[in-house]
């Protein structure tokens, strides 16, 4: 198990008692999950340097997978990403199937499989799999800038600079920002500060 999959893996662990909390506050009108979702993107739309995005990023993917319904699931998902990590992508795919078929509300059981029918260059199911994940988590900055690389490689790029410029908005350091082509009289984005 490499570092990254274990602290996923730890993580969902972690989150699961918050998950199955749901219980509200009454201060805010907002559940303990919300309010930490909230803060969380919040941290990663005012991240000031790099470094600041890439550490918000990273609270938001440990989110993401602590909302694993499951401890199965949540070890289902590292068994995939795992299997993603051996270039074994066939089973990757059927883990995921099974995790989206046990949770159909785990948005990262469908991120996980959007990637996976990606690198195996099925952008049609991966297309699928990230509208549902949308569906579920509609600030998923992941999702959104594979949306964008599928639709902009299959030549819709108005739609792909669109979707690209929606993952940017939530994620202000994403990688994949390079990709933005600047609209009339706009600035095009930076390389950022150094970390």
């Amino acid at each position: 198990m490499t570092m990254r999959t274990r602290r996923f893996v730890l993580a969902a662990a972690a989150f699961l008692p918050f998950a199955a909390a749901g219980f509200a506050n009454e201060e805010a009108g907002e559940t303990p999950r919300q309010k930490e979702r909230r803060l969380l993107f919040e941290r990663l739309r005012n991240a000031a340097t790099e470094r600041e995005g890439r550490s918000a990023e990273d609270a938001v993917w440990w989110m993401w997978m602590g909302q694993a319904p499951t401890p199965a699931v949540a070890e289902a998902v590292a068994e995939a990403m795992r299997a993603r990590e051996r270039y074994d992508f066939s089973r990757a795919l059927s883990i995921l199937d099974g995790v989206v078929a046990d949770a159909p509300d785990y948005a990262e059981g469908w991120n996980q499989r959007a990637f996976i029918r990606f690198l195996r260059e099925d952008f049609d199911g991966s297309l699928e799999d990230i509208e549902r994940t949308l569906a579920l988590e509609p600030k998923h900055f992941a999702a959104l800038a594979g949306k964008a690389m599928i639709l902009m490689r299959q030549g819709r790029m108005e739609p792909g600079q669109a979707a690209l410029r929606q993952a940017v908005e939530i994620h202000p350091w994403l990688k994949e920002r390079s990709m933005l082509i600047p609209l009339p009289g706009e600035i095009p984005p930076g390389p950022g500060k150094d970390i």
